[in-house]
């Protein structure tokens, strides 16, 4: 039957009224349907009290309410156990999470970390940091020109023993392709090496199973998927948590405090010091239960018309050059490019003010931007509410500009 955009946009209070620009730039955030605005809207108004503290029935409910949202992370991630899910701001805390906790406790000078060139800065300068203060080892892989690694990077990088930890992207944010992630974690963990995923991209475009994944890490921010910013996930191993130290200090992640020293809690909790998000963890699981109501088939298949659209797009433009796969069917998410003889933020600029809304920059991914010999790009991504008329009408937009930006 099909995905019915029509009836998706009318759920978007964004979208509606006079005037509103072509939003094309989910990549970096998305915008919210009016049933995650609402369940926090709601709880803030209504239930809301701080959790995990107070002994009166609101703050009870409040914390069954938090504790659901870390449910439905759960069940939205396949994941075996409710405490391998730890709230945290946002993807990039729970990366650092990662990094100063399993890292610190862990890694010691001549062990190495293998990164991939399509990661995101959030997943590059924790392991920059430890090796400055630890001495570890960053082991790159490399990608050909259509933006897929080279297999035998990662191979020939497991070979030499050393290597602890592959940190790989879900899905690059800047040229939407995915990495073979199956076969990436059992070849890793076949040389002893653990695995974690960055799946901000990832997580709103596909279903991810950690289980089928057998992935030992992995993280996502709230707002990519539909729901609010301010809050991210990491998922770990149980294992893993159980043997990781906190990653900040104060209230919610202790069990007991002395003058002399402190007991942690158990994990999750000692990963989740301070004040939590509670509204925003409301959001999320309202964004999450979204998104199962509309199905993955459901979505793929219509993002799928949409990368289309944008690479026949943008094909059809003369000077326009499309970074990555040349084939909308090997990427997801988004496409960058760039135009010949103008900058990226002047082409932004021009159609901004024509109410198309792109991102333009090197996205945080300025490793990925020097390897295909470019300073900054322009990305164009796409979520559910968008539709093929919108980005068609972006080719006569671009045109224009071009001829302005050439006068």
């Amino acid at each position: 039957m099909g995905l019915d955009s029509a009836a998706i946009r009318r759920q978007f209070p964004f979208l509606h009224g006079h005037g509103q620009p072509v939003y094309l730039d989910s990549a970096a955030s998305a915008q919210k349907p009016e049933s995650v605005l609402q369940a926090m809207d709601t709880f803030a108004r209504h239930r809301y009290a701080n959790v995990h503290r107070g002994l009166y029935p609101l703050s009870e409910e409040a914390t069954d309410l938090f504790e659901q949202s870390r449910e439905t992370v759960r069940a939205f991630l396949d994941a075996r156990h409710r405490d391998e899910i730890v709230f945290t701001k946002s993807t990039t805390e729970a990366l650092n999470l990662v990094a100063r906790s399993w890292g610190y406790a862990t890694l010691k000078k001549g062990d190495a970390v293998a990164l991939t060139v399509l990661e995101h800065h959030s997943a590059i300068v924790p392991w920059l940091q430890l090796k400055e203060e630890r001495g570890i080892e960053l082991v790159w892989i490399d990608i050909d020109d259509q933006g897929r690694l080279k297999p035998g990077d990662l191979t020939r990088a497991l070979q030499k023993g050393n290597v602890k930890l592959v940190s790989v992207t879900g899905l690059s944010n800047v040229l939407g392709v995915r990495p073979a992630l199956k076969e990436i974690i059992t070849e890793a963990h076949r040389a002893g090496a653990l695995v974690c995923i960055d799946a901000a991209q990832l997580v709103g475009h596909h279903a991810i199973s950690v289980r089928e994944l057998d992935c030992d890490f992995l993280a996502f921010s709230g707002h990519k998927p539909y729901g609010p910013t301010g809050i991210g996930v990491l998922y770990a191993k149980r294992e893993l948590l159980r043997g990781m130290p906190p990653f900040l200090g104060g209230g919610m992640m202790i069990r007991e405090v002395h003058r002399d020293g402190f007991t942690p809690a158990d994990a999750p909790q000692k990963f989740e010091a301070g004040t939590p998000p509670i509204v925003e963890a409301v959001g999320l699981k309202a964004a999450l239960e979204w998104i199962n109501t509309v199905g993955w088939s459901d979505i793929e298949a219509h993002e799928a018309k949409l990368m289309h659209a944008a690479h026949e797009t943008l094909s059809n433009i003369p000077g326009v050059r499309i970074l990555g796969p040349q084939k909308p069917a090997e990427a997801s998410g988004c496409v960058s490019f760039v135009v010949e003889g103008v900058h990226p933020h002047d082409m932004a600029d021009l159609l901004g003010q024509a109410c198309f809304c792109l991102r333009a920059g090197h996205h945080c991914a300025q490793p990925l931007h020097e390897r295909l010999g470019v300073s900054a790009s322009i990305r164009l991504s796409v979520a559910l509410y968008n539709t093929e008329e919108e980005i068609r009408s972006l080719g006569p937009a671009i045109t224009r500009a071009v001829k302005v930006l050439a006068a």
